[in-house]
């Protein structure tokens, strides 16, 4: 008897949370960044003159995390940026957090030794009732991914 995997749904994108230092860092709107690459090398084998062989190279993250997210009261994040500004560089790792549409935690990609790169605060316009976003880039040294 031949027998069918079970067909899983794939995840939405709607329900994460971001955790720094294992602290909720807040609910933000949007994450992107989550990103590697593996440099490959050409290699010429002498006498083969049919094949090009791509040698795999070092990881790299070519992309910064960009966390956006609705302003809130808490500081959390605006500090640890004003630590970058005064010269004061503290690397942080933490999570981005997956979850199903149950609110269980389904994926997480951990971040190491990061910081803030950069910190963009909302359009103030009086004609429009937007939310107030900010935005916060953070330079990582590594991705790595586990399925819970």
């Amino acid at each position: 008897m031949l027998t069918r995997p079970v067909q899983q749904d794939p995840l939405l994108t709607f329900k994460y949370r971001i955790e720094i230092r294992g602290i909720e860092a807040g609910a933000f709107s949007e994450v992107s960044g989550l990103q590697v690459e593996i440099e490959t090398h050409d290699y010429r084998e002498g006498g083969v003159n049919e094949v090009i062989y791509k040698l795999a190279g070092p990881a790299r993250y070519p992309s910064n995390l960009i966390l956006k997210r609705g302003v809130i009261d808490a500081t959390l994040l605006w500090d640890w940026q004003q630590e970058i500004v005064e010269g004061r560089v503290t690397r942080r790792s933490g999570s981005v957090i997956l979850m199903d549409s149950a609110g269980v935690e389904r994926r997480r990609w951990n971040f190491r030794d990061a910081y803030p790169v950069r910190w963009h605060g909302p359009d103030l316009r009086a004609a429009t009732a937007e939310v107030a976003i900010e935005t916060l880039e953070l330079a990582h040294n590594g991705l790595t991914a586990q399925r819970t």
